[in-house]
């Protein structure tokens, strides 16, 4: 089975937009929400949220979290949970029921319509996708994202196109980005990346330039190239192997996103196939069996929703 790198995900998700403007989500309808979500939709929600009040927590805390928020929910102070779920299944079904048993309002966005959490959510967002590798969500996610930013899907695509790498790029064993302090929500986006694509096998960090700045470079390695954005790196990394990267004006969130994905993949394309040789047993074995020994084993091509 042919797997694309992430890279081209990238691209095929900026051109798919293009096309298919995402729904807009008015978040100030919203007073005070929980937002959850698992792993990189947690992050997603993250970013969509970011401008108004909200309480962020995801299938490890939620539980705890609505219980010490009792008394204000009661108070009527809080009175929706958005649950953001590529799937619309695994933990976003029970954080939808616990939901509503507190009397909360749900709302799922998500990109499967007939889903679990679809069933029985209140309101109902559904974002197209393409078909991506399991674990990705590229697609998924940057259409939240640009529904919330509304940025140009097609000049981020120019800009990317228009990157110059350095010259030995591919050569590295570690990569460091460091972000403007307004885009921190998608460093643990990048972190994910690197579990998922490369585990053990290459290091890959990402931290905003403030907490950059609190000994994450203590040691340096001419083996490590760092990447900053929009900003002059004077500081983290050995001083020949930085790569400052200037963004356009009116940049947001998903230029971000895709422009980070978009380096990852090529990271991804420059080193041995360690995703590509272990999503077979991942999506067949211990993925599911994770969530229980009747859960059935996931797919390693996740179908789009474009239709």
């Amino acid at each position: 089975m042919s797997i694309m790198n992430l890279d081209e995900d990238v691209l095929l998700t900026l051109d798919f937009f293009t096309k298919n403007k995402p729904p807009t989500l008015d978040i100030n309808r919203f007073k005070l929400p929980f937002v959850v979500g698992s792993g990189n939709a947690y992050n997603a929600g993250t970013i969509i949220f970011s401008n108004i009040a909200a309480t962020f927590a995801d299938e490890s805390n939620f539980r705890k979290t609505v219980t010490s928020f009792g008394n204000a929910i009661k108070k009527g102070l809080m009175k929706d949970t958005v649950v953001i779920s590529a799937s619309g299944g695994k933990d976003s079904v029970w954080e939808i029921e616990l939901s509503r048993q507190h009397g909360l309002k749900t709302t799922l966005l998500t990109t499967k319509a007939e889903s679990g959490a679809a069933k029985i959510a209140d309101e109902v967002i559904t974002y197209k996708s393409i078909a991506e590798p399991y674990t990705y969500n590229t697609s998924t996610y940057m259409g939240m994202v640009l529904g919330s930013t509304c940025e140009n899907p097609l000049k981020i695509k120019e800009f990317i196109g228009e990157l110059k790498f350095p010259d030995a790029f591919a050569d590295y064993k570690g990569y460091t980005f460091v972000l403007p302090d307004k885009y921190m929500q998608i460093c643990p986006m990048l972190e994910i990346k690197k579990s998922e694509l490369f585990g053990p096998h290459v290091s890959l960090r990402a931290f905003s330039q403030g907490h950059a700045r609190h000994a994450k470079f203590v040691v340096r390695s001419s083996e490590e190239l760092v990447i900053s954005l929009d900003q002059k790196n004077e500081y983290f990394g050995d001083p020949s192997h930085r790569w400052d990267i200037d963004l356009p004006e009116n940049s947001n969130f998903a230029m971000i996103m895709a422009l980070t994905y978009y380096i990852i993949g090529k990271i991804q394309a420059s080193k041995p196939p360690y995703f590509k040789e272990n999503i077979g047993r991942y999506v067949s074995e211990d993925g599911p069996q994770a969530y229980g020994q009747n859960t059935k084993p996931f797919e390693i091509i996740v179908p789009g929703s474009e239709a």
